[in-house]
C-alpha cells in the first residue's frame, strides 16, 4: 500500500519527467522499508523507467553548485554539500519530494557510536576500518565543512551542516549514489535507489548514454579518494575486492563509488537514464537489483545490511598476525630474514593503506602467497641458506643444487605453476594454519562460535538491527575460520576442488 510519502514522491517524479511502467508497484513496509514489485508479468528487455539526468541530484544540478565550485569541492565531498544544502532549503528544494522519501541517514556502521563499533564489530573485518573511517570523515568535516559554515562568502543554514548532518549525508551517498557520467559524476538517482539488493538476483539493468560536452570543466567522480571506503580489505569475493574504483560494466555493482550505470552510445537520447529488465519477472514478485558479488563485510560497510549464508564472504589474516605466530616459534631475526627472502622472490600479500594481509576464501582456502610464506618460514636452516645464497648470487638453482629441495627450488625459480597446493601443505605448514586460525579467532573475544550462533537465532532484526547484522557478520567470518581449520586438518586433496587462488607476484623492474 502506498504511503503518503510515496504518493508525494510519485507526484514529484511526474513533475520532474521521471517515467515508470504502470506494472511497477511501490510498497512502504515497516519491516523491509520501500520495495518495488511487479503488478503484472514483466519480460526481459522491457523498458520499465526513464530518468532525466537533470532530475538527479548532483554537484552540477544542485542549487549549491556555485558554492561547491567556488570551494573547489568535487566527488563525494561536493555531493555531501549538495545533499545538505538541498535539505536546508526544505520545500523550496527542487528535490524536496525525493528527499522526504529518504531516511535522515542509512544505518551504516559509519554512523554508529564508537562504543557500538567496539562492542559489536570487535574482531571482524570492519572493526579497525570503521574507526578509521569515522576519524577521516570527522577530519573532512572539520577541514572542509566547518570553514564553509563560518565563511561570510556563502549564505548557508549552519543548522544543516553540523558534523552529524555530514555523517548522515555520507551514509546516504555511500549506500544510494550512482556513477552517472563524466559530466555529472556521482549523484543521487531518484527511483533507481528504491530497488532492493539480492546477491545473484539482478532483475533490472540501468543504462546511460554518454553526455555531450556540457562544460569545459572536468568533474572528478567519486573514485580513489572516497573516504567512506578507505580500506581495500573489505572484500567482495574470493579475490581482492577493489573498493577504490569502479568495477566492471555490470549493472549496479558494488564499488567504492557506488553503483555504476553502463555507458552506451545512444546519441538520440543523451540526457536520460534507462532501466531495462534483464530477465522475466513474475507478477507479484519483487524486482531486485544487485550490487555485485559482495561479501557481508562489504555489504554492512557500504549498505548497512548482511545476508545469511553469503557465498562471497571471505576473511583476512593480517601479515602482522603471521609475524606474531612466527615470533612465537622463532627469533625475531629468523622471522625478518624469512619474510625478506619471501619479498626478494617477488611475493606479496594484498595491500590496503598501511596494512598487508592474506585472504581466506569462503571455502576456507588460504591465499597461495600465505602458503608460500609459511613454507619459507618453516624451511630448515640449511635449505634456507642455500636459497638465500643462490638468490644473492642472482643465479638460477640447478637440479643438483636442489636435489633434496625441489619444492624450494621451484619457489625460488618462480615455477609455482608446476606446484600443487598439496606440495606446500606440509605437516608443519598445516599446523601453522591451525595456529593462525586460533590467533585470528581470538580477536573475537571469549565467546564461542556456538554462542554467537545461538545469539543470532534469538535476535530480531526489526528490534535490534545493529546486533543482528553484526552477529551475521561474526558468524559468517567464524565459519570460514572453522573451514580453514578443516582445510588444514584434511589437506587440499580431501576438499572439493575450488578455483586455484590467484597468485599475486610483484613485477620485476
Amino acid at each position: 500500500m502506498a504511503s503518503r510519502r510515496l504518493r508525494a514522491f510519485k507526484r514529484w517524479m511526474t513533475s520532474n519527467g521521471i517515467q515508470f511502467s504502470d506494472a511497477l508497484e511501490f510498497l512502504d513496509t515497516e519491516s523491509a522499508g520501500i520495495c518495488v514489485k511487479s503488478k503484472s508479468e514483466l519480460k526481459e528487455g522491457d523498458l520499465i523507467a526513464t530518468i532525466p539526468k537533470n532530475a538527479c541530484l548532483t554537484i552540477r544540478t544542485s542549487s549549491a553548485s556555485p558554492i561547491i565550485e567556488d570551494a573547489d569541492f568535487d566527488g563525494c565531498l561536493g555531493l555531501c554539500v549538495a545533499v545538505m544544502y538541498e535539505r536546508s532549503l526544505g520545500s523550496n528544494s527542487n528535490w524536496d519530494g525525493y528527499l522526504q522519501l529518504l531516511p535522515k541517514f542509512e544505518p551504516l556502521p559509519l554512523v554508529w557510536s564508537l562504543d557500538d563499533i567496539d562492542r559489536l564489530l570487535s574482531g571482524t573485518e570492519l572493526h579497525k576500518t570503521m574507526k578509521e573511517d569515522k576519524a577521516l570523515v570527522y577530519e573532512d568535516w572539520k577541514e572542509c565543512i566547518l570553514p564553509l559554515i563560518h565563511s561570510e562568502k556563502f549564505v548557508i543554514d549552519s543548522r544543516f551542516f553540523g558534523v552529524e548532518d555530514y555523517f548522515a549525508a555520507k551514509s546516504l551517498i555511500a549506500s544510494r549514489s550512482f556513477q552517472i557520467d563524466d559530466y555529472h559524476g556521482a549523484g543521487m538517482v531518484p527511483l533507481a535507489d528504491l530497488f532492493n539488493h539480492k546477491t545473484g538476483a539482478e532483475d533490472v539493468h540501468f543504462t546511460t548514454s554518454s553526455s555531450p560536452d556540457e562544460s569545459d570543466d572536468s568533474v572528478s567522480s567519486v573514485t580513489d579518494d572516497d573516504e567512506i571506503d578507505s580500506s581495500d580489505k573489505i572484500s567482495s569475493g574470493k579475490s581482492l575486492f577493489k573498493e577504490n574504483g569502479l568495477s566492471g560494466t555490470s549493472v549496479v555493482q558494488s564499488s567504492s563509488d557506488g553503483p555504476k550505470l553502463d555507458s552506451e552510445e545512444t546519441p538520440d537520447n543523451p540526457l536520460v537514464l534507462e532501466m531495462i529488465l534483464v530477465k522475466d519477472v513474475k507478477a507479484g514478485s519483487e524486482v531486485f537489483n544487485t550490487y555485485g558479488y559482495v561479501g557481508n563485510a562489504a555489504l554492512l560497510h557500504r549498505y548497512g545490511f548482511t545476508e545469511l549464508d553469503n557465498p562471497f564472504d571471505i576473511i583476512n589474516i593480517d601479515l602482522e598476525l603471521v609475524l606474531q605466530w612466527s615470533s612465537s616459534l622463532f627469533s625475531g631475526r629468523h622471522s625478518r630474514a624469512r619474510l625478506s627472502l619471501w619479498r626478494k622472490l617477488g611475493y606479496s600479500g594484498c595491500e590496503s593503506q598501511n596494512s598487508e594481509y592474506f585472504e581466506i576464501s569462503y571455502e576456507g582456502e588460504p591465499q597461495l602467497e600465505l602458503l608460500i610464506l609459511l613454507y619459507i618460514v618453516l624451511l630448515p636452516e640449511e635449505t634456507y641458506t642455500k636459497l638465500d645464497l643462490t638468490l644473492a648470487s642472482k643465479g638460477n638453482p640447478s637440479e643438483s643444487d636442489h636435489s633434496n629441495t625441489s619444492k624450494a627450488g621451484k619457489i625460488l625459480q618462480g615455477k609455482i605453476s608446476e606446484m600443487s597446493t598439496d606440495m606446500l601443505l606440509t605437516k608443519s605448514v598445516r599446523k601453522a594454519l591451525m595456529s593462525l586460525a586460533d590467533i585470528r579467532e581470538g580477536l573475537y573475544g571469549t565467546s564461542s562460535l556456538e554462542h554467537d550462533m545461538e545469539s543470532l537465532s534469538k535476535c530480531d532484526c526489526s528490534i535490534d538491527r545493529k546486533l543482528y547484522h553484526s552477529l551475521v557478520l561474526r558468524v559468517s567470518e567464524r565459519r570460514i575460520i572453522q573451514k580453514l581449520r578443516n582445510y588444514a586438518e584434511a589437506g587440499a586433496k580431501s576438499l572439493s576442488k575450488a578455483p586455484r587462488p590467484h597468485l599475486r607476484k610483484k613485477l620485476k623492474s
